[in-house]
């Protein structure tokens, strides 16, 4: 049972507010010109938005419906994208992220357990977006980090790639398993006029 607040659940209203303002126009004015670090922040934040979006209107059980043989989940895809921006954006670059409870080496990070809440996998989500963040605005393009689990260093400006692709993949993931959900379909909300 999900707590309702003004006819939405809570865990909406915190997606809402993770979102930027790119969710409703998926270029914000000003992104097409910018510089290299502001379009590929804004190109993370599109799928990121996308990624939120994909959750909203949906009660517990759809979230954590494995709905491939796999039992990828769109909680369960939420959680992993959480993990990988605190591993590639926070930990690579010398920062420390908040202390994991699961394994995130495992499939623990690809799932919703059973006394994971929808609120705390979601708010963990807006933590490692707002962590990564503070990571991409005070770092150049150029900063180099080494990833605990390679043995190799990466550039600020690679990771902002890697972590668009990643976010990009699994937010069409996230796009099939909704529209198998409930038949809702697209990559943002779209601007309806009332003209």
């Amino acid at each position: 049972m999900r707590l309702m607040v003004a006819g939405r659940c809570r865990w909406g209203l915190l997606i809402s507010a993770l979102m930027t303002n790119s969710a409703v126009s998926p270029t914000p004015a000003g992104t097409y010109t910018a510089d290299e670090k502001d379009i590929l922040h804004a190109s993370l934040n599109r799928h990121r938005n996308a990624v939120l979006w994909k959750l909203e209107g949906l009660d517990d059980e759809q979230l954590r419906r494995p709905m491939t043989p796999t039992g990828t989940t769109l909680l369960g895809l939420v959680k992993h994208l959480a993990s990988v921006e605190y591993g590639w954006f926070v930990e690579t670059f010398g920062g420390e992220p908040e202390p994991l409870w699961f394994d995130p080496y495992s499939s623990e990070d690809m799932q919703a357990a059973p006394g994971e809440t929808t609120e705390q996998i979601t708010a963990f989500y807006g933590r490692a977006r707002a962590a990564a963040d503070r990571v991409i605005t005070e770092l150049p393009l150029d900063a180099q980090g080494r990833p605990a689990w390679r043995d190799h260093s990466v550039s600020l400006r690679w990771a902002l790639v890697h972590m668009t692709t990643e976010t990009a993949r699994h937010a069409g993931h996230m796009d099939i398993l909704r529209e198998l959900i409930d038949g809702a379909t697209g990559d943002h909300p779209r601007v309806t006029s009332t003209d």
